[in-house]
């Protein structure tokens, strides 16, 4: 922020360098691209997601369907973390031995996932199959891809700012070694003799 406010201080100023005024463009830049170019960067990363994402909603509605599973037996609790105090809610299941019907009338029978704590042979529960009755997750639903586009769009804004920020540090950095590179010339130049007299230094 010093080196936008030296853009004003320092325009008419005899002690300024060159360098000191590129600074100061170049953080005038960063501020101009992070405070406009990142907003927009982030609208349209959320838009073109939850478009994306919407049309995949719509895509797995037609393609899954819910129907119902009937259990035959216990198989068990689902083993994929067996401590009670840091288990899921998925890890809660319980996997059953089921028989359900597909949605194109085939009949089923294999081992899933219920969500009911006590399951008894006859309950019911519900699944999500493909049309040939292949067992697969729940379709996403809108509200849960709008919420994953925005944070893509959130992610997609502070990249880019982090890259336009990376970018004028980079060039900073760079420009303070070519300052130092001449200061080191200028100095060789001038080393040798400083301060003896009858050099005119």
């Amino acid at each position: 922020m010093r080196a936008i406010v030296g853009l004003w201080r320092w325009r008419h100023n005899p002690l300024r360098r060159g360098t000191d005024l590129a600074e100061a463009w170049l953080a005038l830049a960063a501020l101009v691209l992070i405070l406009v170019a990142v907003p927009v960067v982030g609208v349209l990363t959320t838009s073109l997601s939850r478009d994306a994402l919407l049309a995949s909603v719509r895509q797995q509605h037609e393609t899954r369907h819910a129907v119902t599973g009937t259990v035959l037996r216990e198989v068990g609790h689902s083993p994929i973390d067996p401590d009670p105090e840091t288990s899921s809610t998925r890890d809660a299941h319980s996997r059953v031995l089921a028989r359900w019907q597909a949605p194109d009338r085939t009949d089923h029978y294999g081992v899933v996932l219920s969500d009911l704590k006590s399951p008894d042979p006859g309950d019911h529960f519900r699944i999500w199959t493909d049309e040939r009755g292949k067992v697969v997750g729940r379709p996403l639903d809108g509200a849960t891809a709008t919420t994953h586009a925005v944070l893509a769009g959130f992610g997609a804004a502070t990249a880019s700012a982090g890259l336009v920020e990376g970018a004028r540090r980079l060039i900073l950095w760079r420009m303070v070694q070519a300052r130092h590179t001449r200061l080191d010339r200028a100095w060789e130049k001038a080393g040798p003799d400083w301060g003896r007299t009858g050099t005119g230094s």
